[in-house]
């Protein structure tokens, strides 16, 4: 259901841009806008209460880390926090290329943990676990895209009034 936020998301900022929102007037920028609108709705399970099981919650979460790496809640804490800050940086243009680098960083970081949580079978919000054929093929679509924002994010388009403004 997520790359589903992300591909549709990613269409209605398109949309809009091509109705005339400026914001919108390039795919990388929709994708950008479509990224962190998905990554809301990824950080926002690291946060939520055990008790909450209409969907994945933060022991999900805890479960998905693999028993190597130490302090698993904090790093559940912590990679939702920087999911979060990563599509706060997608939003500028100035930071998007920053943004999208680190955001493909952390999910060539967070491989591990899909891998683990599709081979220990561990579910969410009480539901069947992801297998790993389709959790493989989201991070790359995830890594892709976010590469495309960081390559794409200084190219912009000069309007005739910003031309003029700076001629």
């Amino acid at each position: 259901m997520i790359p589903l936020v992300l591909i549709l998301a990613t269409l209605g900022f398109r949309g809009l841009g091509v109705l005339g929102v400026r914001r919108f007037a390039t795919w990388p920028a929709s994708a950008a806008y479509g990224m962190a609108l998905m990554l809301l709705f990824t950080a926002s399970a690291h946060f939520v209460p055990s008790s909450v099981t209409v969907m994945p919650n933060h022991a999900d979460m805890v479960r998905m880390v693999p028993p190597f790496l130490p302090y698993a809640s904090a790093l559940v804490y912590l990679t939702g926090v920087l999911e979060l800050l990563g599509a706060a940086g997608l939003l500028r243009t100035a930071t998007r290329k920053p943004a999208g680098c680190a955001l493909a960083a952390l999910f060539v970081a967070l491989l591990p943990a899909n891998i683990h949580a599709a081979v220990a079978q561990v579910p969410f919000a009480g539901g069947a676990a992801t297998p790993l054929w389709q959790r493989i093929p989201e991070q790359i679509l995830y890594l892709a895209v976010a590469l495309w924002i960081a390559r794409t994010a200084n190219t912009r388009t000069i309007t005739p009034v910003e031309e003029s403004v700076y001629s």
